[in-house]
């Protein structure tokens, strides 16, 4: 038996070995079991969830891993992640020279309705040409936003066109490194877009019933990171993480009222590489606001004043997020720091004044056959994403694994794991409704050959 480095496992699996002693292909069930009846549930009806935070409520979820398959479905490119209100749950991704929306009913996958229209978006990097936003769910209608800027409102249960936007035409925007990819916000009726246009419209309010223009604000470019809502000295705010192709490079935190747009602060908060994108979401607790970014940019956390000044309460270099959202829970931040495969950990700092409690590289050894040989392989999470849920964490790692976490300031304890799909690009969040969890699978599984799929997996204990 030979064991090989994590360095090498990827170009070591691109062989298509047959796993040996892992699940790594599973065949449908029947259907879910049933929610315990004292079962703590919600919709998902954006990207982060109901609290914009990746921290769900939901109780009561099985420890075993990898979880029974639901349902599956083939995909096309893109990275984004499901919504889904009752049985509703809306996809978009790409097929051919086409964005999809559609509507799938969330407990068996079966279609509903479906939207189609052209796209001609190549990612300059050459990563994926799909879009990167994900739709987003709000009394009965459906918005989704695609990598070119077309901003499309649909109704939920027919499918039938609302209302669309062309951002490209309307605010003169442009590519950027890898199109448009924020998840627009919905607020108090209104569409919030961090649109990243010159001249005052870094972020453009529209009235989500029409898709009026509101009111528009702020002049960094756009952020890859999402618009967030919370309640700060008693007041509804927004906080938009700006920040996408200029130069010099620039960008940072804006704090804005999303009643008219007024902009209470701008905090800049920008690598000064090129080639750099702010792509984390802002955390906000406590009357605090946590951003952080890569490319030796690392985090800050910044306190709103009453008067709604900002006020610098710590910068760290040890603690710089690519695209995962850090979780916040009884004083401390949990996240996976580094920008690159190789270099990323999961680390817990301190959030009252940035210190390192303690920094963990998960790793394991996997063991599959190529040819007639057995092998082993170390893998880990490496830029792994996480949500908070049930007393624990799941973790979904960057090489398809999933993984129950018990998480503290004492330190990281695995509780189980699976590995779902021998997939590089796992980058995109689980989403988690009435105890089903919806995986995305980015890539060619390259164990099995499998295509890149939408999975459902029955998490109900």
């Amino acid at each position: 038996m030979r064991t090989i480095s994590r360095r090498v496992v990827l170009q070591v699996l691109a062989g298509r070995a047959v796993a040996a002693g892992t699940a790594w292909a599973q065949s449908p069930a029947t259907g879910p079991k049933p929610l315990a009846p004292n079962a703590i549930t919600h919709d998902w009806a954006s990207f982060l969830g109901p609290t914009h935070n990746a921290v769900s409520t939901e109780t009561h979820l099985s420890r075993e891993l990898p979880p029974p398959l639901v349902w599956e479905v083939e995909k096309g490119t893109g990275f984004t992640s499901p919504a889904i209100v009752g049985d509703h749950l809306l996809f978009f991704h790409r097929v051919g020279d086409q964005e999809v929306v559609e509507n799938r009913h969330s407990s068996t996958g079966e279609i509903r309705w479906q939207f189609r229209y052209a796209t001609a978006y190549r990612d300059r990097y050459g990563y994926n040409n799909g879009p990167r936003s994900s739709p987003v769910i709000s009394d009965d209608r459906v918005y989704a936003m695609g990598a070119e800027g077309r901003l499309h409102c649909f109704d939920l249960a027919t499918g039938d066109g609302i209302w669309t936007r062309d951002l490209r035409d309307d605010y003169d925007v442009s590519q950027e490194f890898f199109g448009t990819a924020s998840t627009p916000l919905i607020h108090g009726g209104r569409l919030i877009v961090n649109v990243g246009a010159p001249e005052g419209r870094c972020v453009v309010a529209f009235d989500g019933a029409t898709g009026r223009e509101t009111w528009r604000t702020g002049n960094w470019g756009p952020g890859y990171a999402s618009p967030v809502p919370a309640v700060v000295h008693g007041q509804e705010r927004v906080f938009v993480f700006a920040g996408g192709e200029s130069t010099p490079p620039a960008g940072g935190l804006l704090c804005i009222n999303p009643a008219d747009g007024a902009i209470d602060f701008e905090f800049p908060w920008r690598s000064r590489t090129y080639e750099s994108v702010n792509a984390s979401c802002p955390v906000v607790f406590d009357n605090r606001v946590f951003v952080s970014a890569s490319y030796r940019t690392g985090g800050a956390l910044v306190r709103i004043l009453p008067d709604f000044s900002p006020e610098i309460l710590w910068t760290t270099q040890e603690f710089a997020l690519h695209f995962n959202t850090p979780i916040h829970q009884d004083g401390h931040l949990y996240g996976f720091d580094g920008r690159n495969q190789g270099d990323a950990s999961l680390a817990c700092i301190d959030a009252t004044d940035g210190r390192v409690v303690w920094r963990e590289a998960p790793q394991w050894t996997e063991t599959f056959t190529q040819g007639d040989r057995e092998r082993q392989a170390t893998v880990g999470t490496a830029r792994g994403s996480l949500l908070a849920v049930d007393g624990d964490f799941l973790a979904l790692g960057e090489l398809g694994h999933l993984l129950w976490l018990d998480l503290t300031p004492d330190g990281y304890r695995e509780i189980s794991r699976g590995w779902l799909a021998a997939a590089q690009e796992s980058w995109t969040l689980p989403v988690l409704s009435r105890g089903l969890l919806y995986v995305v699978q980015n890539t060619r599984d390259i164990l099995t050959g499998a295509s890149p799929r939408l999975r459902c997996y029955d998490l109900r204990a």
